[in-house]
């Protein structure tokens, strides 16, 4: 296909207009190549935008979307589907709900045990059941059958998009639009949260609050978009710290940079995952490959910004 041909189907789509090409042409572009690209830029945009409201959240650029146990919820999720040979619209179902369950377990902890440190306690509730719940993984794992559905299971794992479809991208644009709107709409928030919770309350920011709708939100996006994708690593904790070293800590700039970013950065490893060997690589494995040196030069670079 050339830009001309591709640019003639987009136009003849939008206007309802015969092209006159072969009709194989639409099938690549509307049923191969297209939803993977939106899923790539919608995956990358949502985690990078979840690592970016974490991370201010929780004033800790070590945070990622997965740090509430979000990822391995919906990791389980899909695991038991696949376990219990469900079909794939169940599969993607159970990882988003179990998902969104698991990180309620770990908010209801948190509320429970308020007396102290409600960050810390989220944190360390979110690395407890995030544990419990890898265990369960493994453990489905061990039982699955080694021939059919440990494999699945693994790639899944792993992460790809090579299977989404245009009824995947329709069903979990939703969350991520209503996750992105308190976000945009509570971003000078954000700002005031990062001076701490005493700071931010004598600012008249109702910080419990606020802690629930970005955390809802997050993790809304987070569980859509894995629930397709897998889990995918790295990129909400790589990406929020590239946009915070080119554009600043301003929440205001840092969401909107973040998700430019994220969307670039996930598709342009998708397309290597698709060009750079005779069979497909995984996501997480490249995501993971380039993202470590990639971080640790962010970090670098920023330190010398900084001094």
């Amino acid at each position: 296909m050339t830009p001309g041909e591709l640019l003639t189907v987009l136009w003849s789509r939008l206007t309802g207009t015969p092209h006159g090409l072969s009709a194989s042409i639409d099938t690549v572009v509307f049923n191969v190549r297209g939803p993977r690209i939106v899923a790539a830029v919608l995956v990358g945009a949502a985690l990078a935008a979840a690592g970016a409201a974490y991370q201010g959240l929780f004033r800790n650029p070590l945070v990622s979307p997965d740090i509430l146990g979000v990822s391995t919820g919906a990791a389980l999720g899909a695991v038991t589907g696949i376990y219990l040979s469900l079909g794939v619209v169940a599969i993607q179902s159970l990882a988003f709900v179990v998902g969104l369950g698991a990180v309620a377990v770990v908010y209801a902890t948190g509320a429970a045990l308020r007396r102290h440190d409600p960050i810390l306690i989220l944190v360390l509730a979110g690395i407890v059941i995030g544990t419990l719940l890898g265990s369960l993984v493994s453990l489905l794992k061990y039982l699955a059958d080694p021939y059919n559905q440990l494999p699945a299971i693994t790639f899944w794992l792993l992460g790809s998009l090579a299977s989404v479809t245009i009824g995947d991208v329709k069903a979990v644009t939703p969350s991520v639009v209503l996750g992105l709107i308190p976000l945009v709409l509570l971003r000078w928030r954000m700002n005031v949260m990062t001076l701490g919770e005493d700071e931010a309350r004598a600012l008249g920011v109702d910080t419990r609050r606020l802690r629930l709708a970005v955390i809802a939100a997050a993790t809304l996006m987070t569980a859509g978009v894995v629930s397709i994708s897998g889990v995918v690593g790295w990129i909400g904790l790589l990406v929020p710290h590239l946009a915070r070293f080119l554009v600043g800590p301003d929440f205001r700039r840092l969401l909107p940079a973040s998700i430019l970013l994220g969307a670039g950065y996930l598709l342009g490893v998708d397309t290597l995952a698709r060009t750079i060997a005779r069979i497909e690589i995984p996501l997480g494995v490249l995501t993971a490959f380039i993202g470590a040196p990639f971080f640790i030069w962010v970090l670098a670079a920023s330190r010398r910004g900084w001094q």
